[in-house]
């Protein structure tokens, strides 16, 4: 008798224990989650730069051809004979990429309304990493065409190893400025409620003033301009909340 009480006896404390294990384990397990949970209290939003001085590697140009006819037909001809003796000329530069751009055509009018002529343009837009190709390629175009702008900028792919590096660098330093406002504040930590990084400001291309007027008369190709692309700014913006954590009491 005495055997099978200690035994029932030993069998209760253990399923005890193994009780109260599960519940302060589901306890601990309910105060993490709810630390884990935003409150809405003690909360701070900020933003972060990161930002790089990027030297240009790429360089675009527009040239357009203008021409007047008394019809549309006449017109659309001079336009796509100057518009294919320039791709042809192109395609002597296969460092420059060329390509088609817009092309307009709109009636003239005398004072009493009546058509008497037609005015047309047509462009070709060009893109090269080789500054010195581009600048022949613009002054054998300028035979014929006119320049309407040229730009520097940064590729594509340059864009994105630099951006790559600026997001791990605004990352860092919102980190960092979250730790120093934990500490000012005299928190004992912090939690992110939310961050967001913008890669897409601080960008814009160096437009170059070119003249338009002289170069589209002259019989004979200008000297080539020496390209100096010089640099870009890239930056990324990290912006969010972070929930400070007080010490508990």
């Amino acid at each position: 008798m005495m055997k099978t009480l200690t035994s029932k006896s030993s069998k209760l404390t253990k399923l005890l224990t193994t009780g109260t294990m599960t519940a302060l384990a589901a306890l601990a397990l309910t105060s993490q989650t709810a630390q884990a949970e935003p409150t809405g209290y003690n909360q701070i939003s900020f933003s972060v730069d990161a930002s790089q001085e990027v030297q240009n590697d790429e360089v675009t140009a527009t040239l357009y051809k203008k021409a007047q006819a008394s019809s549309p037909k006449l017109l659309a001809t001079e336009l796509n004979k100057a518009m294919n003796q320039a791709m042809n000329t192109a395609k002597r530069y296969p460092k420059v990429i060329a390509t088609t751009g817009s092309q307009n055509t709109y009636p003239r009018y005398d004072d009493n309304g009546k058509i008497t002529g037609w005015t047309g343009t047509v462009s070709i837009d060009l893109k090269s990493n080789d500054f010195a190709s581009a600048s022949e390629l613009v002054a054998q175009l300028q035979q014929n065409l006119v320049v309407q702008n040229i730009q520097f900028g940064i590729s594509e792919e340059k864009q994105k190893q630099v951006k790559k590096e600026l997001i791990k660098k605004a990352s860092l330093e919102f980190k960092d400025q979250a730790k120093s406002l934990t500490e000012t504040w005299d928190m004992s930590g912090y939690q992110v409620v939310n961050v967001s990084i913008n890669s897409n400001g601080g960008y814009y291309p160096r437009p170059v003033m070119m003249m338009r007027d002289s170069a589209a008369t002259k019989s004979s190709a200008p000297p080539a301009q020496s390209f100096e692309g010089g640099n870009s700014r890239l930056s990324v913006t990290a912006n969010g909340t972070i929930e400070l954590i007080p010490w508990m009491q």
